[in-house]
């Protein structure tokens, strides 16, 4: 398995306890995911570690995580800043109209006037809604805010997002 094939939930920070249990800084919008992960991917720099989840629970804005089969601080240490992964099948299931930020990078924008306008190259998440920075060589970027207006359709297997572009989004 290669490391572009999957995708990041959380970054181990600190220990927790003496009993072999992690501090995970999630890098997820839904904390509760990993309530129910049974498999994760444990990246330690050299080599990816298969562990199973046995318990997870959030505290505040981390999740503390025991690894089944690991029972003591001495055996989770070394993987303090270690990244954990989950597979494209273990990813949390998505409602309509929703996508992971990671199958949108890279997705080329045409407005319905046909026009490419780059690709996105990232997204900013606000309370009201996301917005797709749209990045092209040699032209400045386009704040695109994803709404219904300005997002008319994505297609993440063609990787192509059909926009409009609101009158005042190219200035």
């Amino acid at each position: 398995m290669k490391k572009e094939e999957l995708y990041q939930v959380g970054a181990i920070i600190k220990t927790h306890g003496l009993k072999g249990e992690v501090k995970v800084f999630p890098m997820t919008d839904d904390v509760s995911r990993f309530k129910g992960m049974k498999d994760i991917i444990l990246d330690t720099g050299k080599e990816l570690l298969h562990l199973e989840v046995e318990s997870a629970r959030p505290q505040k804005n981390i999740v503390i995580l025991k690894f089944k089969g690991i029972d003591n601080i001495n055996d989770v240490e070394g993987y303090i800043r270690c990244g954990l992964f989950v597979t494209r099948e273990n990813r949390v299931p998505l409602e309509e109209n929703e996508y992971f930020i990671a199958d949108l990078i890279g997705c080329r924008c045409v407005t319905d006037e046909g026009e490419d306008i780059g690709a996105i190259s990232d997204v900013i998440t606000t309370g009201a809604n996301d917005v797709y920075i749209i990045s092209e060589p040699g032209r400045k970027d386009i704040l695109l805010p994803a709404i219904k207006d300005c997002v008319l359709n994505v297609d993440i297997e063609n990787q192509k997002v059909d926009v409009h572009l609101l009158k005042g989004l190219r200035e």
